[in-house]
């Protein structure tokens, strides 16, 4: 395994770390229903392999994620990793509040002390409303107290909200999403490369676009193949990434052993600098292809909502798109009938043609809408 030196903290990093968002479930369970005896073996086998940064937060399995990792850590294996949680921000209504999550997730995990503490999932309207509520003295209280090491945020807008967050406050790290598909969405690489020179920390999250990445179509196989025979999917996405210094954890949500040993030995061969331009060439035409595939020109500007209906214009498109660029059918559907409610679905279009007015690509919504409805019912 590949380790980093994460800033100024003293400590180095597994170059892939853990995320338990997507521990694995008894069967035919919910959310909620975490086989916990596989997954406390899981967790243990990742770290005995190497993997050092354990990444949870309140809200990851119904709150079932962090009580499962504190049984896992037992028996020395806490002082073993860098222990990461994130604040439900979006919970906190009062500076009290802050705390009380803390100490619930203190008690959940077993542990007096969190490594890496980050505000969970920061938008520009959420990031100004807690930071009113005192989050910034908060953590630095906290720090103070021993109860945290490191204090961040995790993040999930647009790139200008990035760059005001990200300079709002000398941060341990942050964490953001980026793969080689996701180049110029929300924090972008320009932020990623921006919070290098303010020397902070970067962590990657949905390295493989939530699996997306994870398996390629034929004519995409066969690209990798010829450049990197050696290289799967998975290394092509985490390489890519692991090239940047600024780089520090390349966070993956393991749910099987055979993932755990996969990205494990990928860990072993993910140096810096490591990507060269005919690689970056292959991922711009791998990148077009998958572009080509796009169904609806939507730029998810989101002008056509609210729909008067209530139909959930944007994201069913998303669903759609995604659906057929990653020919990846059953995931995507999947997300669509968990995300997409009954009362938000193409059915309930009545046609009146409001969105239609306020498209700027002029896309035929109505039309379309159907054709997105169809193929989901199936």
């Amino acid at each position: 395994m590949q380790y980093r030196s994460f800033g100024r903290h003293g400590f180095d990093t597994s170059i892939v770390g853990l995320g338990t968002m997507r521990l694995p479930l008894i069967v035919g369970g919910d959310a909620q229903d975490i086989d916990e005896d596989r997954a406390i073996k899981l967790i243990r086998r990742a770290i005995d392999m190497g993997i050092n940064y354990v990444d949870t937060a309140y809200v990851y399995h119904g709150g079932k994620s962090e009580v499962v990792l504190g049984k896992a850590l037992r028996g020395g294996y806490r002082d073993r990793v860098t222990l990461v949680d994130k604040s439900p921000v979006w919970l906190v209504e009062t500076y009290e509040d802050f705390e009380k999550h803390l100490q619930t997730q203190l008690e959940r995990l077993q542990t007096d002390c969190i490594d890496v503490y980050l505000l969970h999932a920061l938008d520009l309207e959420g990031w100004r409303r807690i930071e009113k509520l005192g989050a910034l003295r908060f953590l630095e209280e906290q720090k103070a107290k021993g109860t945290i090491k490191a204090a961040g945020f995790s993040f999930h807008d647009k790139h200008e909200s990035f760059m005001e967050i990200i300079q709002a406050h000398p941060w341990d790290m942050t964490l953001i999403q980026m793969n080689y598909m996701d180049e110029f969405e929300q924090a972008t690489l320009k932020g990623l490369e921006f919070a290098g020179e303010l020397g902070i920390p970067v962590v990657i999250m949905e390295p493989l676009k939530g699996g997306l990445l994870a398996t390629a179509p034929e004519d995409i196989a066969e690209i990798m193949a010829e450049r990197r025979p050696d290289w799967s999917p998975v290394e092509w996405s985490f390489r890519w990434l692991a090239h940047r210094p600024e780089v520090k954890v390349i966070l993956s949500g393991m749910s099987s052993e055979e993932q755990i040993i996969e990205n494990v030995h990928i860990g072993d061969r993910l140096a810096p600098l490591n990507f060269k331009e005919e690689d970056f060439r292959a991922v711009e035409r791998i990148r077009d292809i998958y572009k080509s595939r796009v169904q609806v020109p939507c730029t998810q500007c989101n002008y056509c909502i609210p729909c008067p209906a209530g139909v959930k214009i944007p994201k069913i498109f998303e669903y759609y798109n995604l659906c057929h660029v990653y020919e990846n059918k059953e995931s995507v559907a999947a997300l669509y009938h968990r995300f997409v409610s009954e009362e938000q679905r193409p059915v309930r279009c009545t046609s009146c043609g409001a969105c239609m007015e306020a498209c700027p690509q002029k896309i035929e919504i109505p039309v379309v809408l159907k054709d997105a409805g169809q193929y989901f019912s199936k």
